[in-house]
């Protein structure tokens, strides 16, 4: 339910202001989110609806490679599979984002190219999967990450101060990070704020991340680094959807989300895309504002995708393995 506007800069004044604002968020229902998310996963789709859907979600993914392994040679194939998903099939849509660490930017860059209609390059950033790293280092990260050509920035919060109760560092640790994406041009690279949801503990604790995410600047909240179980769920989602639902009510902003780690198939997808329509919208059913954080998701959609159009499935290397 949409909270009554508040003026942020009153929310925002003081560690107390902001302590009370956020536990005055209406509390959740976790046995109301787990049963709507439950039954939201059950709707199912025509054959029509599925082909746009599987197109929708193609366009919507983060293909993401975050390993120590990682070398450029792997970061520049992942980054063409991102252009052409389908080599043999030029009307496969694009992804949305390469999502690497920020010393790989360079890599994924010379690969997408800088046209108008790229993939965009996304890069972890602030001490990443951790967030425990001193702000100066954190801010080095993201400058450096920018100055490399990334398009994104995907921080990660420090849940021990989160859970700790020190929201107003946490606040302020984001609003610094929204700086440090500023680029000469005046223009800045879009801020994803992960959560990593898994360690939140609470439903609740979920909202209150949200708000406090939104209220400092960020573009999109993001569930999980994909290192933490759990990390995505549909309840999870759920309630982030309706945090930014009820923030463009009460401030006429849109704020993007990003569920990531543990999507793998094209049926988990299909089913956070219904999520969407139903909680947030068809406004957020665009990648502009909505994502998906995956590695083996994609090949799935590939998979499905050429089960729609030829009658068959195609054999599991069909596709390259990321």
């Amino acid at each position: 339910m949409p909270v009554s506007a508040p003026t942020f800069a009153d929310v925002t004044s003081s560690e107390a202001s902001l302590k009370r604002f956020l536990h005055g968020l209406p509390g959740v229902d976790q046995v109301g989110a787990e049963a709507r998310a439950a039954g939201l996963g059950t709707r199912s789709i025509k054959t029509t609806a599925k082909a746009y859907a599987l197109d929708l979600a193609i366009s919507m993914v983060d293909l993401t490679t975050l390993e120590g392994q990682d070398t450029p040679g792997k970061v520049k194939a992942l980054s063409a599979k991102a252009l052409r998903p389908d080599p043999a099939d030029p009307s496969c849509p694009r992804v949305a984002a390469v999502c690497v660490y920020g010393d790989l930017v360079a890599e994924a860059r010379s690969v997408v190219g800088d046209g108008a209609d790229r993939v965009n390059v996304a890069a972890v950033a602030t001490a990443f999967p951790s967030g425990r790293a001193s702000l100066e280092v954190k801010l080095a990260d993201t400058r450096d990450a920018v100055a490399a050509g990334a398009d994104e920035i995907d921080m990660v919060i420090d849940r021990g101060a989160f859970l700790a109760g020190r929201y107003q560092q946490v606040f302020d640790e984001i609003v610094a990070t929204r700086e440090a994406c500023a680029r000469p041009d005046g223009s800045h690279a879009h801020l994803k704020v992960i959560f990593e949801t898994g360690e939140l503990q609470t439903l609740d604790n979920v909202r209150r991340a949200s708000w406090l995410a939104m209220i400092a600047g960020a573009d999109f909240i993001k569930t999980s680094t994909g290192k933490v179980q759990p990390a995505a769920t549909l309840p999870v989602t759920l309630v982030m959807l309706e945090a930014v639902r009820d923030f463009r009510e009460t401030t006429g902003t849109q704020i993007g989300v990003k569920p990531a780690g543990g999507i793998r198939t094209a049926k988990d997808a299909i089913k956070y895309l219904v999520m969407v329509n139903e909680v947030a919208g068809p406004d957020w059913l665009t990648p502009e504002w909505f994502r998906f954080g995956a590695s083996t998701l994609l090949n799935d959609l590939l998979m499905q995708r050429t089960k729609l159009a030829t009658g068959r499935y195609s054999g599991p290397d069909y596709f390259t393995l990321d």
